[in-house]
């Protein structure tokens, strides 16, 4: 028999699937501050173990944490602003638009008009300061160095991106399509600044993430994190990595990716990011691939890879075309891959996201990487016994969901569910369905999955007001959060009853 390449997931334990955008603040949107650590003290206090967040990348047009500028880099949007009022950098003064924009939600066209013209005042100040160093975040020129493989090409990218007027790198000139005759050219003050700029923000977000998940494990509580299985093709990794993609010569994609009809949508989902050249991965060893899975493990202490079946088979859709309808499954060198990840990373803890079109083939490559799948009970009550998503069927090895950040939350998608599978969950839970929410996290907790997850806002059986994202929905996505008077109450409520149902099932 093979022995799988990692077996990790070995304990019983439960968390909150909660992205950092959603947290209170008063800076438009949720951030490493003070709130971040208020959720790990409400997790610690209800023995939740594991907080899961999407992917924390500088997000571009649509705001979607799966549509980056960067695989490594993060979301400057994330920064804690207090510790650079309590140094200097910023004056209580200045922050007038910020502490103006909406607290129930993310507006990002007005955050966006807002929050670059305050971070820059805060690295002008820091520059002029001389210092090397801030916040006990270490010396900037060492952080420097220590990204050198990405962070010098990100920041290029987004100086020249702001230069010329937030366009795609694929219509720039063309000595700066090009990032060889990029990095040649001798730049302009006012691009140079901004390069050093994205650094010194990069620098920030680094120090307060580690910062957060240093206090995170002392109270006993993991961090994971998404990996999106593809990047998207205006940002720095295609910029300055072309002969890693399909990319015809003029940088454009010779085809995209996306997924077939499902559940989600009726065409497929067209995603349109540029699909790998595994060939050139292969002739590297997959070493952009380790040093991108280095970098999440820097990031998370668990990192749950978006889309796990396209790493053995992905759907390619010819470039041209507007729907997913029309593409075609191609094979690529998954276990190869995952083998030089065990030998580079064999302490790594990763989650594969086996949803979607999965096929013997698929299944049988996971159970080869022995990653952890997962199961969502929203899938679950079609009425079909030998459904995998039932509780009954679970593995030991599976994280199991009530609803992801592509559901509905569980009292929306319950309502708008059929008769018939309201009835079918009733009777299979045994439940009347008047608390349709907590029915579904007590059964995630209940489950004989290792791993039991549960979006926020099940714990506080909101409705379809707190969707955070709709596949194929072009507007109104990633924008809920919820309050911090939300929080108290839940944590008052609801806190001990959780930390009890933890320990009756072994959670704890």
């Amino acid at each position: 028999m093979t022995v799988p390449l990692y077996n990790w997931l070995d304990e019983r334990t439960a968390g909150v699937l909660l992205h950092l955008s959603c947290l209170p603040s008063e800076t438009g949107i949720g951030n490493l501050g003070k709130a971040a650590h208020r959720t790990i003290d409400f997790m610690a206090a209800a023995g939740l173990k594991v907080w899961q967040i999407c992917p924390l990348g500088p997000t571009g047009y649509g705001d979607s944490p799966y549509q980056c500028f960067s695989a490594f880099a993060g979301n400057p949007y994330f920064i804690d602003l207090d510790p650079l009022l309590k140094d200097g950098l910023l004056h209580e003064d200045e922050l007038g638009l910020l502490h103006g924009l909406p607290k129930t939600h993310v507006d990002y066209g007005a955050l966006y008009g807002v929050f670059w013209p305050i971070l820059r005042l805060a690295y002008n100040r820091f520059k002029h300061s001389g210092a090397d160093h801030f916040d006990g975040y270490g010396c900037i020129k060492a952080f420097r160095k220590a990204q050198s493989g990405w962070i010098e090409d990100y920041a290029l990218f987004l100086a020249l991106k702001s230069h010329f007027d937030g366009s795609s790198w694929l219509d720039w000139p063309a000595k700066y399509r090009d990032v060889d005759k990029a990095r040649s050219q001798e730049l302009p003050t006012e691009i140079t600044e901004v390069v050093e700029a994205h650094i010194f923000y990069q620098y920030l977000f680094y120090g307060q993430l580690a910062k957060l998940r240093s206090y995170a494990g002392s109270k006993g509580v993991s961090i994971l994190g998404d990996a999106p299985i593809f990047v998207a093709l205006d940002s720095s990794d295609v910029w300055a990595n072309r002969e890693l993609f399909q990319l015809k010569k003029d940088g454009k994609p010779k085809a995209v990716a996306g997924v077939p009809p499902d559940y989600f949508s009726a065409d497929g989902q067209f995603w349109g990011n540029p699909l790998y050249d595994w060939k050139a991965h292969q002739d590297t060893n997959f070493v952009w691939w380790i040093d991108r899975i280095k970098a999440n493990l820097g990031f998370y202490d668990i990192v749950r890879l978006d889309h796990f079946r396209g790493f053995e088979s992905y759907w390619s859709v010819p470039a041209n075309e507007t729907t997913a309808r029309n593409g075609e499954w191609v094979q690529c060198p998954g276990l190869e891959l995952f083998k030089a990840i065990q030998a580079a990373c064999p302490d790594a803890k990763l989650v594969a996201e086996d949803l979607g079109v999965i096929t013997d083939e698929v299944n049988a490559f996971r159970a080869a990487t022995g990653l952890p799948g997962m199961a969502v009970l929203q899938f679950a009550f079609d009425g079909d016994a030998d459904n995998a998503y039932l509780p009954h069927n679970y593995s030991r090895n599976t994280v199991a969901y009530s609803g992801t950040h592509d559901n509905d939350t569980t009292l929306g998608w319950y309502c708008e569910e059929s008769a018939k599978t309201q009835n079918y969950l009733r009777r299979y839970l045994s439940v009347s369905g008047d608390e349709i929410a907590w029915d579904l996290v007590r059964t995630a907790i209940r489950s004989s999955a290792n791993m039991a997850i549960v979006p926020l806002q099940d714990l506080m059986s909101l409705g379809s007001e707190a969707r955070l994202n709709t596949p194929g929905a072009p507007t109104g996505n990633w924008q809920w959060r919820y309050t911090s008077e939300q929080l108290d109450e839940l944590q008052t409520n609801s806190a001990t009853y959780l930390k009890d149902l933890l320990e009756l099932y072994g959670r704890a």
